[in-house]
């Protein structure tokens, strides 16, 4: 578990999921270069830990976790927060995996591996969309 020690409630905080430490790498530092903040989680039960005690701005939510899966995680998060996007960012790419996704309560998926360009215009469409 890696957290922004700087995180602050302000706009622009993500909270990122993923197993994988050099995608979860490679995606973090793309997203600091757009200026984002980002908190990172390599499993549900830390994720969750993060997501109840800090305020984001959007979940990227990675299908398969170590100790669940992404649906899962998705659904624990809408307990407690409606409100924010949550987009998955996950390599499981038959419709019903999107269609899950979206019925868990996510607004987003994209398939890996995905530009990094189409990556963070999703997550700026994202953000623009929570603020309204």
């Amino acid at each position: 578990m890696t957290n922004d020690s700087t995180m602050k409630t302000t706009t622009n905080q993500i909270l990122y999921i993923e197993d994988h430490d050099d995608t979860r790498e490679l995606v973090t530092i793309a997203l600091r270069e757009l200026n984002y903040r980002v908190a990172t989680s390599s499993n549900v039960e830390d994720a969750l830990t993060l997501a109840r005690a800090n305020h984001f701005d959007l979940f990227i939510l990675d299908s398969w976790l170590p100790d669940g899966s992404g649906i899962d995680l998705c659904m624990k998060l809408r307990e407690f927060d409606q409100h924010t996007p949550i987009m998955f960012f996950s390599a499981a790419a038959y419709e019903g995996d999107k269609q899950a996704a979206l019925n868990s309560g996510a607004q987003a998926y994209l398939i890996k591996p995905a530009d990094l360009d189409l990556l963070s215009t999703e997550v700026s469409r994202l953000m623009q969309a929570n603020r309204k």
